[in-house]
This record gives structure tokens, C-alpha cells and sequence, in this order.
């Protein structure tokens, strides 16, 4: 499952204590998501922590995970699926691995195409990618949404994290109930996006990217359904679709005897 959190700002604690202390108790919180490896990046301008369950490149890949001249780093919860492909096509580019995990196709797919590179992952996933250079928190969900992230700015600081008990444990947000989202609840039985049942807590739409720097922040979606595409021969009964539907899923459970 894993878990990630991490903050940056300007006043990026709003207290004396060290930023090594609460990005530990950031992650100590969601040691669930994660009981087989814990790490940290903390910088002048950043602090980034996950916490790890093993499933790709067991002894090697321990996050947060750097490019070659620790430039950039990222921390990532999810799978990607087409990582093999990804990392040949980026060996022939030039770049150097050091570990055999998806998490560090991300880290030189992002050197070659930037916040673009999201688009060519195929997966569940959320990550958040510091881009040193450029002093530049990067962060993005998967197309559907399987994997959490929720974020919130107070003060020109951006804290995010994998759940909102991670986000708590930061001295800038505060427990303040959203009455709103409280009422979303109670009448759909959900809290729908971007709200969270706290007013400093959002969380990240699915197929959506955010972009921290200079205190500013900006959200773009990178994906959504195509309602309006029809199939080659015309418009299908939905009779159509569901054989279709069915043939898909009986074609998943034979790959998968």
C-alpha cells in the first residue's frame, strides 16, 4: 500500500521544532500503509518522508529516490505498470538507473518531459517530485483515483500526504470542521471533491496534477473520460456494450488462470 507525506514554504514548520522531527511524526502515523522500510529527504526548502510496503526491487529501492546528481526527488505510493517499458526506452535516452523499482522511471521520466511525463504512466499511483532546480513541488494522482493524496496550503506551506491523520500531525493545520462538507455527507454519503471533512484539507481530484512554487499553487487535470467518442460503425444499444463489457471480463479472469 505505502504511504507518502512531505512539506514546503516559506515558513515551512511555523514552529521551532525541526523539520526532520515532523515529517517523521507525519509518517509515523501511517507506519500501517507501510511496516516494511521508512525515509526521508529533508532540505533547506523541502521535507519529504514515505513509509514502504516492499513489492518491486525489494533490496534497492528505498524511497525518497534522487536522479544522478540528486537534482530531483520523489517519493511514490502505487505501481506503475508499464515501467519496463518506460525505463528501456529512457536507458537508450542516456540515463543512468541504480535501482530496478518503477519509483525511479518516474524520477528520469520527469527529467526528460517534466510535469508532462504523468501522461505516459500507466498505473495506480501518487507521487510527489521535488524539483530542486527549479524549487518546484510536483505532485499528481492517478487517472481514477486509486491511490489517496490530500494537500493544504497555509501560509505559502504546502503539506501534503497519503492520509489525513498524516496532515494533522503538521503545527500549521489545524482541526477546523467543515461544516459544508459535513452536510455533503450526511446527504450523499460521501464528501465529493475537492473538499475534505477539515476546512485546511483538500484532496487531490483523480487524473490531476499540482504544482507548488513561489508560493503560489496551481492544479491542472491531465485526464478524464471521453464520454463523446462513438464506436467505428456509429452509435451501439447498450445492449451492445454490455456483451462487450462481458467479453472484456471474461478475457481478464482467463489471463489471470
Amino acid at each position: 500500500m505505502c504511504g507518502i507525506a512531505g512539506f514546503t514554504g516559506r515558513d515551512r514548520t511555523g514552529t521551532p521544532e525541526p523539520a526532520q522531527a515532523i515529517i517523521r511524526q507525519m509518517c509515523d502515523v501511517i507506519e500501517h500503509r507501510g511496516p516494511d522500510d521508512e525515509g526521508y529527504y529533508v532540505g533547506d526548502a523541502i521535507a519529504l518522508g514515505m513509509r514502504r510496503l516492499s513489492i518491486i526491487d525489494l533490496t534497492t529501492g528505498r524511497q525518497p529516490i534522487s536522479n544522478e546528481d540528486r537534482t530531483i526527488w520523489i517519493v511514490f505510493n502505487g505501481e506503475i505498470y508499464n515501467h519496463l517499458e518506460l525505463r528501456g526506452e529512457l536507458i537508450q535516452r542516456g540515463h543512468a538507473f541504480t535501482t530496478r523499482s518503477d519509483t525511479e522511471v518516474i524520477v528520469h521520466l520527469y527529467e526528460e518531459e517534466g510535469e508532462r511525463s504523468v501522461e505516459r504512466l500507466r498505473g495506480m499511483f501518487a507521487f510527489a517530485i521535488w524539483d530542486e532546480n527549479q524549487r518546484k513541488l510536483f505532485i499528481a494522482r492517478d487517472r481514477v483515483g486509486k491511490k489517496p493524496l490530500l494537500y493544504g496550503v497555509v501560509n505559502k506551506t504546502l503539506i501534503f500526504g497519503s492520509e489525513i491523520k498524516s496532515l494533522l500531525q503538521h503545527p500549521m493545520v489545524k482541526r477546523r470542521v467543515n461544516p459544508v462538507a459535513i452536510s455533503d455527507y450526511l446527504s450523499f454519503g460521501y464528501v465529493p471533491d475537492p473538499a475534505t471533512a477539515f476546512q485546511d484539507i483538500l484532496k487531490l481530484p483523480p487524473g490531476h496534477t499540482l504544482t507548488f512554487q513561489d508560493g503560489c499553487i496551481r492544479t491542472r487535470r491531465y485526464w478524464d473520460f471521453n464520454y463523446a467518442a462513438e464506436p467505428e460503425h456509429g452509435p451501439a444499444r447498450e445492449e451492445d456494450y454490455l456483451v462487450r463489457l462481458r467479453e472484456l471480463i471474461a478475457e481478464s479472469v482467463r489471463r489471470r488462470l
